[in-house]
């Protein structure tokens, strides 16, 4: 039986090491029954190549690793 392993690599240096970094911030807007500003609390998760520094979203990754799945569909393995 044939494996294929294939990985998420980063598009500028071909890494394939990344580690996790997080963006915490707090969104303010109105609403039209009060004069009050309510606020939603936000973490942004961002993944950074270990090597060239490049970052990615989790939907950039997902898209690109539904590609590679896409890619093999046909092969019988996934």
């Amino acid at each position: 039986m044939e494996i294929i392993h294939e990985f998420f690599q980063c598009s500028e240096c071909e890494g394939k090491d990344f580690k996790r970094i997080y963006n915490f911030s707090l969104r303010f807007h109105s609403v039209n029954f009060s004069d009050s500003l309510v606020y939603d609390r936000l973490i942004d998760e961002i993944y950074q190549c270990t090597d060239c520094k490049k970052r990615y979203t989790m939907d950039q990754i997902s898209e690109e690793l539904d590609r590679i799945k896409k890619k093999h569909k046909n092969t019988g393995l996934e």
